[in-house]
Parts: structure tokens; C-alpha cells; sequence
């Protein structure tokens, strides 16, 4: 299914409501609301341990709620996993490889495990080999990649079969800047009419990428804004500091 199908543009494609996750006496994620439309590119921020991960992992169906609802396109994580699953591309922290397959071998398990048909199945694997930069490495095992290429691997399995929703945990970890350059414009290419969030420590990364930040901070959605709204008199720094309770001052100091 393309991006968009049988969604309405002005309609929810994300919808979070009452989201709450636990884990044991612990509390992850608490009551986290939020909904996103075709065209959004979402930064997720916050401190280590505020939540982030466990939210991206909520929506990509890894983890069921403990309390509240998720809705990808219509169709909830928990009863209708199947189907969200299919609207979604998920790039987890650490990419998902398998290391004894090669580039051009994984790609094209990941498109038949993507349910792409059979006659488009290498034009999609040969699309998303030139597009994000893979071309090059394409009979490298996997466990044989660098960093970058790791990521640049990781990316397109998630976005193969062309999702809806595009779900990024960290994507520029631990790159160098001229690989950060790379994977900036391969997510911008990415969100034309698509849902984008990713999760990052990188302030200047949501500036570059995103229009739209929310802020997490000990389980708790603080703050839900456009990135031209929010930073129109302050910083994104100084508006992070007091989201998460800093005093901006004595930093800035």
C-alpha cells in the first residue's frame, strides 16, 4: 500500500490518546496525547529516560499500552497490529540487520517479508539501493558495514514498501558530520506527504529536519509546538532547558 492511501489529508494519521505505559511500579510513559497529519516531520526530544523509546516502540506495535489508545490510519496497534504494520517503517536505535545476509540479500527478504508483489519486488530493492546510498555496498555482508552504511541499511528497510508513517530512533548516532549530512537529506526526501518522527539528543538535528518538536520529560508530553513558533523569540536550547525544568540562566552562565 502507498503512502497515503485511503487517508484523508486532512485527517489524523497519527493519533495518540491517554497513552500510558508500565513497567512493573515503574511508569515509562504517562498519558501521552498527541496526533500528527500527513506532512508532519516530528522531533522527540528529551533526557535520557524521559520515555522517547518506549513511545517510538509503542507505535511501531513492539509494545502494547498499558492504558490509551494508538491509531495509525484508522486502525489501532493493539487490535489491528497486522494492519498498522503495514502502513509503517521502523528504524530502530540499533538498525535490525542480519549479519550473515548480504545488502542486496536483506533488502530483498525485507521486500518479500513486506508482502511488495513478486514482479515489483527487484525494481523496489534496485529503487531503494540507489536511493539511499547503497549501490556501492550491495554484495558486503552485513556484519562487514560501517556505521553509516549500517544506518543508510537500517533506513531502507524501513522505508522499502513505502509506509505511511516513518518511525526513527536516533538515525545520526554516533555518524560523522559528513554522514549526519547524508541521512539530513535522505529523512528530508523522505517526508513529503508522510508522517516523520524521530527521536534524537541532537538539538541542531530537529532545526535542520524538522517543523513540528515535542518534548518528553519523565514520562510526561511537556510540550507540543511547530519548530517556527517555538523558536520565533527563544532558542530551541532554552526552550528545551525549561521544558525539562533547567534554569536557562545559570546554564547559559
Amino acid at each position: 500500500m502507498s503512502a497515503g492511501d485511503g487517508v484523508e489529508k486532512d485527517l489524523p494519521v497519527v493519533e495518540m490518546s491517554g497513552v500510558g505505559k508500565r513497567f512493573g511500579a515503574f511508569a515509562a510513559v504517562k498519558g501521552v496525547t498527541f496526533s500528527a497529519q500527513r506532512g508532519d516531520i516530528i522531533g522527540l526530544l528529551g533526557i535520557n529516560g524521559a520515555g522517547k523509546t518506549t513511545t517510538l516502540r509503542m507505535l511501531a506495535t513492539y509494545l502494547i499500552p498499558t492504558s490509551g489508545s494508538i491509531c495509525i490510519s484508522g486502525f489501532d496497534t493493539v487490535k489491528e497490529g497486522e494492519e498498522v504494520r503495514r502502513r509503517i517503517g521502523y528504524l530502530p536505535e540499533t538498525p535490525p540487520l542480519y549479519d550473515e545476509m548480504t545488502v542486496l540479500e536483506y533488502l530483498a527478504f525485507v521486500a518479500s517479508a513486506r508482502e511488495i508483489k513478486k514482479t515489483e519486488r527487484k525494481d523496489a530493492v534496485e529503487s531503494i539501493l540507489e536511493r539511499c546510498g547503497l549501490v556501492e555496498v550491495r554484495h558486503r555482508l552485513c556484519r562487514h558495514l560501517s556505521r553509516g552504511y549500517r544506518q543508510r541499511a537500517g533506513l531502507a528497510q524501513a522505508i522499502i514498501h513505502a509506509p505511511e508513517v516513518i518511525i526513527l530512533d536516533e538515525p545520526t548516532g554516533g555518524l560523522d558530520p559528513q554522514q549526519v549530512i547524508q541521512i539530513r537529506r535522505l529523512i528530508l526526501s523522505l517526508a513529503h506527504d508522510r508522517v516523520l518522527i524521530l527521536s534524537t539528543h541532537i538539538l541542531p538535528e530537529v532545526t535542520m529536519v524538522c517543523n513540528r518538536v515535542l518534548i518528553m520529560h519523565a514520562g510526561s508530553l511537556v510540550l507540543d509546538q511547530g519548530l517556527a513558533q517555538l523558536t520565533d523569540e527563544q532558542s530551541l536550547e532554552k526552550a528545551f532547558l525549561r521544558c525539562i525544568g533547567t534554569d536557562v540562566e545559570a546554564v547559559s552562565a
